[in-house]
């Protein structure tokens, strides 16, 4: 789904959610994007031009999340949460580790060791030259409420990451499941069904 049709649907979900409705969990692979958070200076870590870009058929948004610029696209798994945070009694940092949790616990079950990283927001795995990011972060809360949140690499083509300065990071690596697991690299739809099962499990307990 096009990463405005999907932002779209976040926002009636939200909607719905502050009013006292139901939370949701969007589950989506988008289009080739990149993206701009709400940090100031974002466009400077940009390395194609936006004419380069749309050759590639590359979209390029500014979206109202918090972060810098990352790259969405097909064999990533982007999951918006529409929560009320006062549900889960949760700060808004407590709400990003719990979402880091998610992340970390749906590597756990495919024998990846995720970790978090004190300097930089996100999922990191070691791929045997040091740290390289496989789960990026970025959230927007209005009146209590969730939009946006992670974006798991399990398929997704990593030279798409070439296009930018991953989250603004210009020493640091991007990685994959497939990458560092290779034949043995879970389909989409069974890290889906675990990430589901992860979330279940960190926002019900």
């Amino acid at each position: 789904m096009a990463y405005r049709q999907a932002w779209q649907l976040q926002e009636q979900a939200y909607e719905d959610v502050a009013a006292g409705g139901e939370r949701r969990l969007l589950l989506v692979e988008h289009p080739p994007v990149i993206t701009f958070g709400r940090r100031p200076g974002g466009e400077q870590h940009l390395r194609s031009s936006e004419a380069g870009l749309a050759e590639m058929g590359v979209e390029l948004v500014q979206s109202d999340r918090g972060g810098d610029i990352t790259f969405h696209g097909p064999g990533q798994i982007v999951a918006y949460p529409i929560v009320r945070l006062a549900d889960h009694r949760l700060s808004i940092s407590g709400y990003v580790r719990r979402l880091e949790k998610v992340a970390i616990d749906t590597l756990a079950a495919f024998e990846l060791v995720g970790q978090r990283d004190a300097a930089a927001p996100g999922v990191w795995v070691n791929d045997g030259s040091g740290l390289a990011k496989i789960c990026a972060v970025g959230v927007r809360i209005r009146r209590g409420v969730t939009l946006h949140g992670i974006a798991l690499n399990v398929q997704t083509d990593l030279n798409y990451f070439n296009l930018i300065v991953p989250c603004g990071l210009a020493d640091r690596r991007v990685t994959s499941m497939k990458q560092l697991l290779g034949d043995r690299a879970p389909s989409m739809p069974s890290v889906q069904a675990v990430m589901i099962e992860q979330f279940r499990a960190a926002f019900d307990a």
